[in-house]
C-alpha cells in the first residue's frame, strides 16, 4: 500500500449504508478510499465489488487519512450518538486545516450544531448530511441534504450532485444551510415519512377490516394507486408486501411478521422540535404514537376487551370504498 494521496473521497463505516454510498461514488469515477473499524469488511467489498471502479482500501486511520486528496473529504457512516463522536475524535486529529469530516448518519441536529462548531475551532468543515433513499437509494441515487459551510459545499456539491438521483434532470441535493441544516431538514423528512407511513398502514387496515379485501387483492389497489398520483417508493414496497406468502405456512406474510414497529427517533425528535417551536404537526405525531403502541404488544393486548368502536364495520360496496 502506498502512501499517496489518490483518493478523492472516503467513506468510513461500511454496512450497507457506508458500503452502497461509497460504490455509487467509485460508479461516477471518483477514487474511493475504504475504511472500517474490522477489516474484513473492507476486504469483502475489495473481493465483491472492487471492478465497478477505482477503490483504496485502508486497514488503519491513518493510513485512510494518508490516501486522501486535499482538502480531505471523509465521510462518515455509523450509528447516530456516541459512536460517531468517538469516529471524529479518531479522525479529528489526522486532519489539516480545511479538511472536512462529512457525517451521513441519522444525527440529531443540536448534535451536529455541537459538532461543526468544535471542529470550525479545529479549522476542520463538519457537514451534517442526510441522506435519503435506504441502501438502494444509496447505491443508485440518493436524495441527500448537507448543512455546512459554503466552502465546504463547493469542495462537496459537484460530487453530490454526481451521485444524487434526479428529478427531471434536477440532482436531489442542494446547500440546505448552516451547521445543522442538513440534518434538521432530514429529520423533519422522516418526520413526514412516518405520517405517510401510519395512511398507508390505516388504508390497509380499512380496506382488510371495513372493506373485506384479502392482503394479496390490497396488493393489486396499492399497485393501481402507484401508477397515479400516489406513485411513490412506499406505496410500491407495501404491494409487494402484501403480495408476499410466507413460505412454511402459506399464510400471507403480513399475517405472521412480528407486529412491533421499531424507531430510531426521528419522528419522536421532530415533534419535540415542533412542541418547542409551536408548530402544530398533528399527524406527524399520532403517527409517531402510533409506532410506540405498536412496540406495547401488551398494552393493546389488555385494551382489547375494553368498550369501544369495534374494527368488525363492514361497507356495502368495497369497491367503491376502495375508490
Amino acid at each position: 500500500m502506498s502512501g499517496q494521496a489518490t483518493a478523492q473521497i472516503g467513506v468510513t463505516g461500511l454496512g450497507v449504508m457506508g458500503r452502497n454510498l461509497a460504490r455509487n461514488f467509485a460508479r461516477h469515477g471518483y477514487a474511493t478510499a475504504l475504511h472500517n473499524r474490522t477489516t474484513a469488511r473492507t476486504d469483502a467489498i475489495m473481493a465483491e465489488f472492487g471492478h465497478e471502479g477505482t477503490f483504496v482500501p485502508a486497514h488503519t486511520a491513518e493510513e485512510f487519512v494518508a490516501s486522501l486528496e486535499r482538502p480531505r473529504r471523509l465521510v462518515i457512516m455509523v450509528n447516530a450518538g456516541a459512536a460517531t463522536d468517538a469516529v471524529i475524535e479518531e479522525f479529528a486529529p489526522l486532519l489539516e486545516q480545511g479538511d472536512m469530516i462529512i457525517d451521513g448518519g441519522n444525527a440529531h441536529f443540536l448534535d451536529t450544531r455541537r459538532r461543526e462548531a468544535a471542529l470550525r475551532d479545529q479549522g476542520i468543515h463538519f457537514v451534517g448530511m442526510g441522506v435519503s433513499g435506504g441502501e438502494e437509494g444509496a447505491l443508485n441515487g440518493p436524495s441527500i441534504m448537507p448543512g455546512g459551510s459554503a466552502e465546504s459545499w463547493q469542495a462537496l456539491g459537484p460530487m453530490l450532485e454526481a451521485i444524487a438521483a434526479e428529478v427531471d434532470g434536477v440532482p436531489c441535493t442542494m446547500h440546505v444551510g448552516p451547521d445543522g441544516a442538513g440534518h434538521f431538514v432530514k429529520m423533519v423528512h422522516n418526520g413526514i415519512e412516518y405520517a405517510d407511513m401510519q395512511l398507508i398502514a390505516e388504508a390497509y387496515d380499512l380496506l382488510r377490516h371495513a372493506g373485506g379485501y384479502e392482503p394479496a387483492q390490497i396488493a393489486e389497489i396499492f399497485r393501481t394507486w402507484n401508477q397515479g398520483r400516489l406513485d411513490s417508493y412506499l406505496i410500491e414496497i407495501t404491494a409487494e408486501v402484501l403480495a408476499h406468502t410466507d413460505a412454511k405456512t402459506g399464510r400471507p406474510f403480513v399475517d405472521i411478521v412480528l407486529d412491533q414497529a421499531e424507531q430510531k427517533g426521528t419522528g419522536r425528535w421532530t415533534i419535540q422540535t415542533a412542541l418547542d417551536l409551536g408548530v402544530p404537526v398533528d399527524g406527524i405525531a399520532e403517527a409517531t404514537f402510533a409506532r410506540s403502541l405498536s412496540g406495547h404488544a401488551d398494552l393493546r393486548a389488555a385494551a382489547r376487551g375494553l368498550a369501544g368502536p369495534g374494527r368488525d364495520a363492514t361497507v356495502a360496496d368495497p369497491g367503491a370504498f376502495a375508490d
